[in-house]
């Protein structure tokens, strides 16, 4: 093979043509050569493609020229981008640069009296993420427009955040436990608005003993992911509220139990404490209503329970056989309802006294009767899945198989605590920690658990 070795090759004439072998001939460019083009192009199949002038992002009215592709930025206004002169096979693109179209619109005018897709007249794009390829046929249809998507493809991200007393991973799902006062903060949001709406359990502290057993704070829960099987998720007529999150602080507050009464000889003073509410973001758990006291006949109102995020048990009278009543749950009301109500106390001079168990977030405190249990009613539960591998940690076991239990009622004497931290009737009398569970009536009185908060979203 000969080579001939040359600086540049020029024609016969001055602005002559130069042909480069003959027709059925093979021109061969070898791997690692690069052509540069500084002329004019034709013949090369221009109708199939642009060059994207990535270096010049458009943001203001202009001309645009043939084989070229521009980036418009209309987020700070819409302009106009006006066509060339047409030419058969020349070929224009743009694409929406901060899919900001649906809000500024871009607008394509033709050339004079040339014509887009058939009509003199301008075209204006308004569809998020748009891009349009457009080709000049002729002086019959003009600029037709063979390549539209609108499609806004993007890469998908989640929301990334910080914060509480330990992070939990398990598969997609990241769960914030806080079981004191802190931050959840999140540093960045979800490209997918649905993802930025994230699962929460906020748990009231609890209400403290006395006569009777101590309400439950408040148990508020929503998922939007698999696993969280709550009765009070978000089902039903009445949901929790939802919560979407946005990259900033969310201060958390975890309320503490509320504490026991001394009780007798002292009687109604001082009265038990009532559990103090959790909150996160616009989602407020209320504290555990105080177990109603040992009252002297003439002084039933403090043998009342306590309302709360579930009521408080009553009391019953040091003399007379009237009722006492229990403390009302689910105060203040939300939907669907946070706790249940306390039970009643009674005392029947020469037979028997006992006071009325407190409310939990599952079902109701029962009543005190002759021989009866007085117990504090159950809590509800979350799926361990909320939690992951680490979810014995926090709350208790009850009747529902591979779930956490939280906001149970205590008890008052012989009866049997709520599932849910709920304290006994018998020494001790302390509800669980971080359950929200109510405390143990009787004497020595307990003092209610603290509450919890935890929040779950999609990580990856």
């Amino acid at each position: 093979m000969s080579e001939v070795k040359v600086n540049k090759i020029s024609p016969r004439t001055n602005c002559g043509t130069v042909q480069l072998g003959d027709s059925g001939d093979t021109i061969t460019i070898p791997a690692g050569a690069t052509i540069t083009n500084n002329g004019t192009q034709t013949g090369f199949g221009r109708t199939g493609t642009v060059d994207w002038q990535t270096s010049s992002i458009k943001t203001s009215t202009f001309t645009a020229a043939n084989g070229e592709g521009y980036f418009a930025d209309t987020s700070s206004g819409g302009f106009t981008m006006n066509l060339p002169a047409g030419t058969a096979g020349n070929i224009v693109s743009v694409v929406d640069y901060t899919n900001t179209f649906q809000t500024n619109g871009l607008t394509i005018a033709p050339n004079g009296s040339e014509k887009i897709g058939g009509t003199n007249a301008s075209l204006t794009l308004t569809t998020e993420g748009q891009s349009v390829t457009f080709v000049y046929v002729d002086s019959t249809e003009g600029w037709k427009n063979v390549q539209d998507s609108t499609s806004n493809a993007v890469g998908v991200s989640f929301v990334s955040a910080s914060g509480g007393n330990a992070t939990l991973t398990n598969g997609d799902y990241k769960t914030h436990v806080f079981t004191g006062p802190g931050t959840f903060t999140v540093s960045s949001i979800a490209s997918c608005a649905a993802n930025n709406k994230v699962d929460y359990v906020v748990v009231g502290g609890g209400g403290g003993g006395y006569g009777g057993g101590g309400g439950a704070g408040g148990f508020r829960v929503f998922s939007t992911a698999p696993g969280s099987n709550s009765p009070l998720n978000n089902s039903g007529a009445s949901p929790n509220t939802e919560v979407t999150v946005t990259a900033t602080g969310y201060p958390i507050a975890v309320g503490g139990g509320g504490a026991g009464s001394p009780g007798s000889p002292s009687y109604c003073a001082p009265a038990a404490g009532a559990g103090v509410a959790s909150t996160f973001s616009t989602v407020t758990s209320a504290g555990g209503g105080r177990a109603g006291a040992f009252a002297p006949s003439g002084a039933p109102a403090c043998g009342t329970g306590g309302n709360g995020g579930s009521g408080g048990g009553g009391g019953y009278l040091q003399s007379g056989g009237a009722t006492v009543p229990g403390g009302t749950g689910n105060t203040p009301p939300v939907a669907p309802p946070q706790g249940l109500n306390g039970g009643s106390g009674r005392h029947v001079p020469g037979l028997w006294a006992l006071g009325g168990g407190g409310g939990g977030a599952g079902t109701a405190g029962t009543d005190g009767s002759p021989g009866g249990p007085s117990a504090g009613g159950n809590g509800s539960y979350i799926a361990d899945s909320f939690m992951g591998p680490t979810a014995p940690s926090y709350g208790t076991p009850g009747p529902v198989s591979s779930t956490r239990y939280f906001s149970g009622g205590g008890s008052a004497g012989p009866g049997s605590a709520g599932d849910g931290g709920g304290g006994p009737g018998s020494s001790p009398r302390d509800a669980t920690v971080n359950t929200g569970g109510g405390a143990g009536g009787s004497t020595p009185t307990g003092s209610g658990g603290s509450g919890i908060v935890m929040i779950r979203y999609k990580f990856q």
